[in-house]
């Protein structure tokens, strides 16, 4: 099987800023790792290689600096990297985010599955997985904890998933090619070796750009992306609750009398 793998790079760190200007977050110089949810991503990827052979290529979308995910994804097994990097995707939405995925995914076509995170770490939106397959017209399945059984000598070939809900999980039989979002509950990721280490070391990755994808300008980047952020403030602060001291009795009493001045 081929399967692919979409992660993000994000920031190390709950102190983000944001430009002023753009309302978006400022990377540069800001420590940046695999977005969490993406290592779950990319160990399913990994045992699904392990037990029917094929490959897993990881792709990203991002700055120069993002090709460290790729490198680190590489020192886990994974067999290749792609980096999507150009200044006309800076400040894309999660929809422009997922068309631009997409449109990679359709470059490079050979591929029964793609898995990602369930959300990003930064955005918290769970939106570009589920976007990506809106774009590919892909069958999908979000908050997935189990792969049950993967049918791939049969016509049509077929994955069940176990997915995720508040109060128990429902089983579903997804046709491939298909999308799925993972949760941590899925697997626990492994460790990079020192052998895969040396490899992500020494591995060239390739960068398209917007020229590689023609994705028309207006669709993309800040001036491409539907929604944008116009106003970003820090929510005010709570004022505490109101503390009574003394015995039992008395508090009682001045509680009593609080909720009368209320009522």
């Amino acid at each position: 099987m081929n399967i692919i793998v979409c992660i993000k790079q994000v920031p190390d760190t709950t102190d983000v800023k944001i430009d002023p200007k753009t309302n978006t977050l400022i990377r540069e110089g800001v420590a940046a790792v695999i977005n969490p949810f993406d290592m779950y991503a990319i160990e399913e990827a990994l045992r699904i290689k392990e037990r029917f052979g094929g490959k897993v290529t990881a792709i990203t979308m991002g700055p120069a600096q993002a090709q460290d995910v790729l490198k680190e994804a590489i020192s886990l097994g994974v067999d290749e990297g792609i980096h999507l990097s150009d200044r006309a995707f800076a400040g894309s939405d999660t929809w422009s985010t997922s068309l631009i995925l997409a449109k990679a995914l359709e470059k490079i076509s050979d591929f029964d599955l793609v898995i990602c995170g369930k959300q990003a770490s930064d955005g918290d939106t769970a939106q570009v997985g589920p976007g990506i397959a809106a774009h590919l017209n892909l069958p999908q399945a979000t908050y997935v904890r189990k792969i049950d059984t993967v049918h791939i000598d049969t016509t049509p070939r077929v994955i069940v998933v176990e997915r995720l809900l508040e109060e128990g999980y429902e089983l579903l039989e997804l046709q491939l090619p298909a999308l799925l979002t993972v949760v941590k509950e899925i697997n626990e990721p492994r460790m990079p070796s020192l052998k895969g280490k040396m490899r992500a070391r020494g591995t060239k990755i390739p960068v398209w750009t917007n020229s590689d994808l023609n994705i028309a300008e207006d669709q993309i980047g800040l001036n491409g992306s539907p929604t944008q952020v116009l106003k970003i403030f820090t929510p005010p602060q709570k004022e505490g609750g109101k503390l009574f001291k003394g015995e039992p009795q008395e508090v009682v009493s001045q509680l009593i009398e609080e909720i009368k001045d209320i009522l």
